[in-house]
Formats: structure tokens, sequence, C-alpha cells
């Protein structure tokens, strides 16, 4: 898709919302084409899933971000829809637990991720441990910035130990969609 560059963001780079139209519809002229390049994209995902597994050396782990009714769980159904269920996992992060907040904040992310071979689908994420506790003002900087450092770190370790590919989404669609 010729729009993919328009909307990947490199890291250290800034993002403003308010210039991003949320009703873009990309280069599609119709519904019908729409629909013919959704299913061209399922089949190649039910493809490439198939050789992960078969592989077992990587994995991947999508990670779902945005506001609330942004379309995050139907992303979720559209994508594993295409997908073998026994090789992948979705996992909705709400408010930590009780128990969970005795923990360091990522205790409750990492048994998430992906082993050798499979998909995990995070729907909301450690993120929120950032953003959440910033906006709303829950915790002092000092509480919350050592958490990107924490963060970056633990993505190495995936990525280094474990060949995991991580892809990150920020959905940000009008409620008109």
């Amino acid at each position: 898709m010729k729009f993919v560059k328009k909307f990947r963001v490199e890291p250290g780079s800034h993002v403003d919302l308010g210039s991003i139209d949320p009703g873009f519809h990309g280069d599609f002229a119709n519904d019908a084409q729409t629909a013919q390049e959704l299913q061209r994209n399922l089949t190649r995902i039910t493809e490439l899933q198939r050789k992960l597994y078969a592989d077992r050396t990587h994995s991947l782990l999508i990670v779902l971000q945005g506001i609330d009714s942004a379309g995050k769980d139907g992303t979720c159904w559209h994508v594993i829809s295409a997908m073998d269920p026994q090789g992948v996992q979705v996992t909705g992060f709400k408010q930590p637990t009780p128990e969970e907040q005795e923990h360091d904040f990522l205790w409750r992310i990492h048994p998430h991720a992906p082993r050798r071979g499979y998909v995990s689908i995070f729907n909301r994420s450690h993120y929120e441990d950032v953003l959440v506790v910033r906006v709303h003002k829950l915790a002092p900087k000092e509480a919350w910035k050592p958490r990107y450092d924490f963060i970056n770190e633990w993505e190495k370790l995936l990525t280094v130990e474990n060949k995991t590919t991580i892809l990150k989404f920020f959905l940000y669609i009008s409620k008109e969609e």
C-alpha cells in the first residue's frame, strides 16, 4: 500500500494527531475495491502465519492502541479471522488488578509475549502504563518517565532473544467509521 509510508512513525519522531484525517480511506475507489484488497491481505496473512508456525524460529507481536471505540476489537477479529487459532493469542489489558499492582508494571505483560512460531495480539498494552498514568496525572513524572526505558529494554529482549517482530498500531478512526 502506498499510504503505509504516510502513517509510519519513525522512532524519535513527533506525531500531531490533529494533522491526521481520522476518516482517511486510502487509495480505494469504492467498497468493492476495499473488500477485494482486504481479502487479498487476509489470504497473505494466512500464508505468512503458516510459515511462521512451521518454521518456529521467529514470533510476531501486534500491539493495538487507540482511544476508546477506535476499532481495536474489530481490528483484532479481522486479523485473526485469517489465522489458525492454535497459533495466535489475543490479550486485552484492562486496568491492573490489585495483585498486578503489587508487581512491576511489565509483570502482567510478559507472560503474554509470543513464543517462537506464534502470534500475540495485544488489545491495549504495556504502553497504557505510561500513557494513562501520564495523561491523567496519576503519578509524578519521576514514576512514569523511567518506564520508557524499561519498555524499550523489554522490547529489545523480545526482538533479540526471541526473534520477535513487533508491529505497533495506534488506531485513530472517526466516529462516523
